[in-house]
Protein backbone atom coordinates (compact mmCIF):
# COMPACT_ATOMS: atom_id res chain seq x y z
CA UNK A 1 0.00 0.00 0.00
CA UNK A 2 1.34 3.41 -0.99
CA UNK A 3 2.18 6.03 1.62
CA UNK A 4 1.09 9.48 0.56
CA UNK A 5 2.77 12.72 1.53
CA UNK A 6 0.49 14.47 4.10
CA UNK A 7 1.46 17.88 2.70
CA UNK A 8 0.46 16.78 -0.80
CA UNK A 9 -2.86 15.44 0.48
CA UNK A 10 -3.59 18.70 2.27
CA UNK A 11 -2.64 20.52 -0.91
CA UNK A 12 -5.23 18.50 -2.86
CA UNK A 13 -7.84 19.25 -0.19
CA UNK A 14 -7.02 22.96 -0.23
CA UNK A 15 -7.36 23.16 -4.03
CA UNK A 16 -10.83 21.58 -3.89
CA UNK A 17 -12.02 23.46 -0.81
CA UNK A 18 -10.74 26.85 -1.96
CA UNK A 19 -11.77 26.33 -5.56
CA UNK A 20 -8.43 27.12 -7.18
CA UNK A 21 -4.64 26.98 -7.04
CA UNK A 22 -4.08 30.63 -6.11
CA UNK A 23 -6.37 30.58 -3.07
CA UNK A 24 -4.96 27.18 -2.04
CA UNK A 25 -1.48 28.69 -2.11
CA UNK A 26 -2.60 31.61 0.06
CA UNK A 27 -4.19 29.26 2.58
CA UNK A 28 -1.14 27.01 2.77
CA UNK A 29 1.30 29.96 2.77
CA UNK A 30 3.26 28.56 -0.18
CA UNK A 31 3.69 29.63 -3.78
CA UNK A 32 1.23 28.70 -6.50
CA UNK A 33 4.07 26.86 -8.21
CA UNK A 34 4.58 24.74 -5.08
CA UNK A 35 0.88 23.89 -5.08
CA UNK A 36 1.11 22.68 -8.66
CA UNK A 37 4.24 20.67 -7.90
CA UNK A 38 2.67 18.92 -4.90
CA UNK A 39 -0.44 18.05 -6.88
CA UNK A 40 1.67 16.82 -9.79
CA UNK A 41 3.77 14.59 -7.53
CA UNK A 42 0.61 13.10 -6.07
CA UNK A 43 -0.81 12.48 -9.57
CA UNK A 44 2.43 10.81 -10.63
CA UNK A 45 2.35 8.57 -7.57
CA UNK A 46 -1.28 7.57 -8.18
CA UNK A 47 -0.85 7.37 -11.93
CA UNK A 48 -3.90 9.42 -12.90
CA UNK A 49 -5.31 12.93 -12.96
CA UNK A 50 -6.82 14.04 -9.63
CA UNK A 51 -8.27 17.44 -10.53
CA UNK A 52 -10.40 18.46 -13.52
CA UNK A 53 -9.32 21.97 -14.47
CA UNK A 54 -12.86 23.22 -15.01
CA UNK A 55 -14.85 26.07 -13.50
CA UNK A 56 -15.37 25.28 -10.72
CA UNK A 57 -12.49 22.87 -10.21
CA UNK A 58 -13.65 19.31 -9.52
CA UNK A 59 -11.93 16.23 -8.16
CA UNK A 60 -11.88 13.14 -10.37
CA UNK A 61 -13.01 9.77 -9.01
CA UNK A 62 -9.44 9.04 -7.92
CA UNK A 63 -9.19 12.57 -6.52
CA UNK A 64 -12.34 11.99 -4.43
CA UNK A 65 -10.79 8.86 -2.92
CA UNK A 66 -7.63 10.74 -1.95
CA UNK A 67 -9.71 13.67 -0.72
CA UNK A 68 -11.58 11.29 1.58
CA UNK A 69 -8.22 9.95 2.80
CA UNK A 70 -7.03 13.52 3.43
CA UNK A 71 -10.15 14.20 5.51
CA UNK A 72 -9.59 11.03 7.52
CA UNK A 73 -5.97 12.01 8.19
CA UNK A 74 -7.19 15.46 9.27
CA UNK A 75 -9.62 13.82 11.71
CA UNK A 76 -6.89 11.58 13.14
CA UNK A 77 -4.68 14.63 13.71
CA UNK A 78 -7.57 16.46 15.39
CA UNK A 79 -8.20 13.45 17.65
CA UNK A 80 -4.52 13.30 18.55
CA UNK A 81 -4.43 17.03 19.25
CA UNK A 82 -7.45 16.72 21.54
CA UNK A 83 -5.89 13.84 23.46
CA UNK A 84 -2.59 15.69 23.87
CA UNK A 85 -4.35 18.80 25.14
CA UNK A 86 -6.16 16.71 27.75
CA UNK A 87 -2.81 15.33 28.92
CA UNK A 88 -1.04 18.71 28.74
CA UNK A 89 -3.60 21.57 28.74
CA UNK A 90 -0.97 24.14 27.89
CA UNK A 91 0.31 22.29 24.84
CA UNK A 92 -0.04 24.04 21.49
CA UNK A 93 -1.88 22.08 18.83
CA UNK A 94 -2.63 22.24 15.14
CA UNK A 95 -5.74 23.98 13.84
CA UNK A 96 -7.55 21.12 12.10
CA UNK A 97 -10.88 21.82 10.44
CA UNK A 98 -13.62 19.21 10.72
CA UNK A 99 -16.02 19.60 7.79
CA UNK A 100 -19.66 18.48 7.83
CA UNK A 101 -22.58 19.21 5.49
CA UNK A 102 -25.89 20.28 7.05
CA UNK A 103 -29.09 21.40 5.35
CA UNK A 104 -29.91 25.09 5.71
CA UNK A 105 -33.18 24.57 7.63
CA UNK A 106 -31.42 22.49 10.30
CA UNK A 107 -28.75 25.19 10.64
CA UNK A 108 -31.48 27.80 11.07
CA UNK A 109 -33.29 25.82 13.77
CA UNK A 110 -31.59 23.11 15.87
CA UNK A 111 -28.13 22.19 14.55
CA UNK A 112 -26.09 25.19 15.72
CA UNK A 113 -27.18 24.89 19.36
CA UNK A 114 -26.25 21.20 19.14
CA UNK A 115 -22.74 22.02 17.96
CA UNK A 116 -22.14 25.05 20.20
CA UNK A 117 -20.47 23.12 23.07
CA UNK A 118 -17.95 21.57 20.68
CA UNK A 119 -17.24 24.93 19.03
CA UNK A 120 -16.71 26.56 22.43
CA UNK A 121 -14.24 23.79 23.28
CA UNK A 122 -12.16 24.90 20.29
CA UNK A 123 -13.17 22.38 17.63
CA UNK A 124 -12.39 23.86 14.20
CA UNK A 125 -15.75 23.28 12.51
CA UNK A 126 -16.55 24.00 8.88
CA UNK A 127 -20.25 23.65 8.13
CA UNK A 128 -21.16 23.28 4.47
CA UNK A 129 -24.79 24.16 3.70
CA UNK A 130 -26.89 22.71 0.89
CA UNK A 131 -30.39 21.45 0.20
CA UNK A 132 -31.23 18.44 2.41
CA UNK A 133 -31.41 16.16 -0.62
CA UNK A 134 -27.91 17.17 -1.77
CA UNK A 135 -25.76 17.31 1.38
CA UNK A 136 -25.20 13.58 0.81
CA UNK A 137 -23.19 14.38 -2.34
CA UNK A 138 -20.56 16.14 -0.22
CA UNK A 139 -20.03 12.97 1.80
CA UNK A 140 -20.00 10.73 -1.27
CA UNK A 141 -17.32 12.92 -2.86
CA UNK A 142 -15.19 12.65 0.29
CA UNK A 143 -15.34 16.39 1.01
CA UNK A 144 -16.91 16.14 4.48
CA UNK A 145 -16.78 13.73 7.42
CA UNK A 146 -20.54 13.58 7.87
CA UNK A 147 -23.81 15.05 6.67
CA UNK A 148 -27.42 15.67 7.66
CA UNK A 149 -29.59 14.51 4.79
CA UNK A 150 -32.98 13.10 3.83
CA UNK A 151 -31.37 10.03 2.24
CA UNK A 152 -31.47 6.90 4.38
CA UNK A 153 -29.19 4.36 2.65
CA UNK A 154 -25.60 4.47 3.91
CA UNK A 155 -22.51 4.54 1.73
CA UNK A 156 -20.00 1.75 2.09
CA UNK A 157 -17.71 2.43 5.08
CA UNK A 158 -20.28 4.84 6.51
CA UNK A 159 -22.90 4.54 9.23
CA UNK A 160 -26.31 6.19 9.41
CA UNK A 161 -28.40 7.35 12.38
CA UNK A 162 -32.01 8.51 12.30
CA UNK A 163 -32.39 12.04 13.67
CA UNK A 164 -36.17 12.34 13.41
CA UNK A 165 -38.56 14.31 11.21
CA UNK A 166 -38.74 18.06 10.72
CA UNK A 167 -42.32 19.20 10.15
CA UNK A 168 -43.10 21.84 7.52
CA UNK A 169 -46.16 24.11 7.33
CA UNK A 170 -47.51 26.48 4.67
CA UNK A 171 -47.51 30.09 5.87
CA UNK A 172 -48.05 33.63 4.64
CA UNK A 173 -48.19 37.18 5.99
CA UNK A 174 -51.76 37.98 7.17
CA UNK A 175 -52.25 40.84 4.70
CA UNK A 176 -51.05 38.72 1.80
CA UNK A 177 -53.31 35.84 2.86
CA UNK A 178 -56.35 38.12 3.20
CA UNK A 179 -55.95 39.32 -0.38
CA UNK A 180 -54.71 36.21 -2.20
CA UNK A 181 -56.10 33.26 -0.22
CA UNK A 182 -58.64 34.41 2.39
CA UNK A 183 -59.94 30.84 2.75
CA UNK A 184 -56.51 29.29 3.01
CA UNK A 185 -54.57 27.23 0.51
CA UNK A 186 -56.53 24.83 -1.72
CA UNK A 187 -56.23 22.92 -4.97
CA UNK A 188 -58.20 25.52 -6.95
CA UNK A 189 -55.93 28.52 -6.59
CA UNK A 190 -52.45 27.38 -5.46
CA UNK A 191 -51.10 27.83 -9.01
CA UNK A 192 -51.90 31.56 -8.86
CA UNK A 193 -49.87 32.13 -5.67
CA UNK A 194 -46.18 33.02 -5.66
CA UNK A 195 -44.17 30.69 -3.38
CA UNK A 196 -40.84 31.65 -1.82
CA UNK A 197 -38.41 28.73 -2.23
CA UNK A 198 -34.80 28.31 -1.09
CA UNK A 199 -33.36 27.67 -4.57
CA UNK A 200 -34.07 25.63 -7.68
CA UNK A 201 -33.20 22.42 -5.82
CA UNK A 202 -35.96 23.08 -3.29
CA UNK A 203 -38.95 20.85 -4.08
CA UNK A 204 -40.59 21.11 -0.64
CA UNK A 205 -43.09 23.71 -1.83
CA UNK A 206 -44.42 21.49 -4.61
CA UNK A 207 -44.22 18.35 -2.45
CA UNK A 208 -46.31 19.96 0.30
CA UNK A 209 -48.97 21.29 -2.10
CA UNK A 210 -49.22 17.99 -3.97
CA UNK A 211 -49.65 16.00 -0.75
CA UNK A 212 -52.07 18.48 0.83
CA UNK A 213 -54.24 18.80 -2.26
CA UNK A 214 -54.15 15.13 -3.23
CA UNK A 215 -52.37 15.73 -6.54
CA UNK A 216 -49.60 13.67 -8.12
CA UNK A 217 -47.64 16.64 -9.43
CA UNK A 218 -47.91 20.41 -9.29
CA UNK A 219 -46.21 23.36 -10.96
CA UNK A 220 -45.77 26.48 -8.84
CA UNK A 221 -44.81 30.10 -9.41
CA UNK A 222 -41.65 30.46 -7.35
CA UNK A 223 -39.31 33.15 -6.11
CA UNK A 224 -35.90 32.10 -4.81
CA UNK A 225 -34.18 33.31 -1.64
CA UNK A 226 -31.13 31.13 -0.83
CA UNK A 227 -31.31 31.57 2.94
CA UNK A 228 -33.65 29.96 5.47
CA UNK A 229 -33.92 33.18 7.46
CA UNK A 230 -34.19 35.11 4.21
CA UNK A 231 -37.20 33.03 3.21
CA UNK A 232 -38.93 33.93 6.46
CA UNK A 233 -38.14 37.62 5.96
CA UNK A 234 -39.46 37.52 2.39
CA UNK A 235 -42.73 35.93 3.53
CA UNK A 236 -43.08 38.49 6.35
CA UNK A 237 -42.59 41.21 3.72
CA UNK A 238 -45.51 39.83 1.70
CA UNK A 239 -43.56 38.36 -1.22
CA UNK A 240 -45.69 35.24 -1.24
CA UNK A 241 -46.49 32.02 0.60
CA UNK A 242 -43.87 29.47 1.61
CA UNK A 243 -43.49 26.02 3.15
CA UNK A 244 -41.16 26.45 6.13
CA UNK A 245 -40.06 24.45 9.19
CA UNK A 246 -42.65 24.64 11.97
CA UNK A 247 -39.74 25.08 14.40
CA UNK A 248 -38.68 28.22 12.58
CA UNK A 249 -42.07 29.94 12.28
CA UNK A 250 -43.96 28.85 15.41
CA UNK A 251 -43.17 32.11 17.24
CA UNK A 252 -44.51 34.12 14.28
CA UNK A 253 -47.66 31.97 14.19
CA UNK A 254 -48.22 32.59 17.91
CA UNK A 255 -47.64 36.33 17.47
CA UNK A 256 -49.93 36.53 14.44
CA UNK A 257 -47.24 37.93 12.13
CA UNK A 258 -47.70 34.80 10.00
CA UNK A 259 -50.78 32.65 9.43
CA UNK A 260 -51.04 28.93 8.75
CA UNK A 261 -52.63 28.51 5.32
CA UNK A 262 -53.65 24.89 5.98
CA UNK A 263 -54.14 24.40 9.72
CA UNK A 264 -53.39 20.86 10.81
CA UNK A 265 -51.60 20.02 7.57
CA UNK A 266 -47.86 19.35 7.90
CA UNK A 267 -45.21 17.70 5.77
CA UNK A 268 -42.79 15.58 7.83
CA UNK A 269 -39.29 15.35 6.34
CA UNK A 270 -37.13 12.58 7.82
CA UNK A 271 -33.51 13.52 8.48
CA UNK A 272 -30.51 11.22 8.92
CA UNK A 273 -26.92 11.70 10.07
CA UNK A 274 -24.32 9.91 7.97
CA UNK A 275 -20.64 9.70 8.88
CA UNK A 276 -17.66 7.49 8.22
CA UNK A 277 -17.11 4.38 10.32
CA UNK A 278 -13.96 5.52 12.10
CA UNK A 279 -12.66 5.06 15.61
CA UNK A 280 -12.69 8.75 16.47
CA UNK A 281 -13.65 10.47 19.71
CA UNK A 282 -14.37 13.69 17.81
CA UNK A 283 -16.67 12.01 15.32
CA UNK A 284 -18.43 10.21 18.16
CA UNK A 285 -18.86 13.54 19.98
CA UNK A 286 -20.30 15.16 16.84
CA UNK A 287 -22.69 12.27 16.36
CA UNK A 288 -23.88 12.30 19.97
CA UNK A 289 -24.33 16.08 19.99
CA UNK A 290 -26.54 15.98 16.89
CA UNK A 291 -28.55 12.95 18.05
CA UNK A 292 -29.20 14.44 21.49
CA UNK A 293 -30.31 17.83 20.15
CA UNK A 294 -32.48 16.30 17.42
CA UNK A 295 -34.25 14.06 19.94
CA UNK A 296 -35.44 17.17 21.81
CA UNK A 297 -37.02 19.01 18.87
CA UNK A 298 -37.66 16.63 15.96
CA UNK A 299 -40.55 14.20 15.70
CA UNK A 300 -39.92 10.44 15.54
CA UNK A 301 -39.92 9.16 11.96
CA UNK A 302 -42.47 6.59 10.82
CA UNK A 303 -39.73 3.95 10.56
CA UNK A 304 -38.66 4.71 14.15
CA UNK A 305 -42.22 4.19 15.35
CA UNK A 306 -42.47 0.85 13.55
CA UNK A 307 -39.19 -0.25 15.11
CA UNK A 308 -40.47 0.53 18.60
CA UNK A 309 -43.74 -1.40 18.07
Amino acid sequence: MSTFDPDALECLAAIVEEGGFERAAQRLSITQSAVSQRLRSLEVQVGTVLIVRSRPLKATSAGCLLLKHAMQMRLLRADLDRDLKQMSPGAAGQDERISIAVNADSIATWALPALSPLARQGLGLEIITDDQDFTFDWLREGRVLGCVTTLRSALRSCKVESLGSMRYVAVAEPGFAAVHCPNGLNRHHFSALPFVAFNRKDDLQAEFVAAACGLRQVVLRQLYVPSSQGQVQAVLAGWGASVLPELQVQSHLRAGTLVDLMPGQTLPVALYWHCWKLDSALLDALTQALLSAAALVLSPTESDNKTRQ
